[in-house]
């Protein structure tokens, strides 16, 4: 019997850039559609999180640090970003080609739209609204390589029904106790409006059945992670100084 070949979506939008910066085989980063910046990542006892602003749309940037195909399979908020099933490794995602990179903008509805991913409180988080809310505030990535050979007689690739969470698999430990805080006070990520967003299948057959690698990025009001310890306190008269200007004239005389 041949394997069994998987079926993965590929943004065609997705621009290649060739970089070395990292060792990881597909970098994951966030992106603040609202404010058109990116969204700084801190390391916190070695798990990466970041400071999400409630009701700002957001988005996940993959890039592919190597010369070949591979399969991401992306999850937020412990949801399957393409098929809104509870999120598993070998489930589908986004087959991104060599040095190639992609922003994922939101939950996928079809193959030409998707609903943003906005920060939002967690009752009106996605995961929630669809009575999943204990992985709230983590995404997920599994990254696959491609299968070069493949032997004429072999058994079926196999689904596991019974692997592991994404968040668990993600980082190996929970989040800090100190970071869970009260429920309504977290952040989560809603199912935004709909967004012209063009997709096509492709096929993909994994080289394994375990991913080469998983990434994850933990996520949460600015105020929470200040409060867990995970992010440093500002002090007030910095924090709300977007309206300063960097030239703003001649030097002037001290008080």
């Amino acid at each position: 019997m041949t394997p069994r070949k998987l079926v993965s979506l590929f943004a065609l939008a997705a621009a290649v850039l060739p970089t070395f910066a990292l060792a990881q085989r597909v970098e994951v980063t966030l992106e603040d559609r609202t404010l058109n910046r990116s969204i700084p990542l801190i390391r916190h006892h070695g798990q990466m999180y970041a400071a999400g602003e409630p009701g700002h749309r957001y988005a996940i940037r993959l890039s592919n640090r190597t010369g070949e195909r591979v399969l991401a399979v992306v999850s937020v908020d412990g949801v399957n970003v393409v098929t809104g099933q509870t999120a598993n490794p070998q489930q589908s995602g986004y087959v991104l080609g060599p040095w190639q990179s992609t922003t994922i903008n939101g939950w996928r509805k079809n193959m030409s739209e998707i609903a943003a991913f906005n920060f939002a409180p967690l009752p009106e988080s996605y995961a929630a609204r669809t009575g999943r809310p204990d992985n709230v505030g983590v995404i997920g990535v599994a990254v696959y390589n491609e299968r070069r050979f493949i032997p004429q007689y072999q058994e079926p690739y196999e689904i596991s029904k019974s692997a592991p969470s994404a968040r668990d698999q993600a980082a190996g430990s929970r989040a800090p106790e100190a970071y869970s805080g009260e429920s309504e006070k977290r952040l989560g990520t809603g199912h935004g409006e709909r967004e012209w967003s063009y997709a096509q299948s492709t096929e993909f057959v994994r080289a394994s059945s375990q991913p080469s690698e998983i990434s994850a990025i933990w996520y949460d009001s600015r105020r929470n992670l200040v409060a867990a310890g995970i992010m440093p306190r500002v002090p007030r008269y910095y924090a709300g100084r977007g309206d300063a200007r960097p030239f703003p004239g001649f030097v002037p005389d001290p008080w």
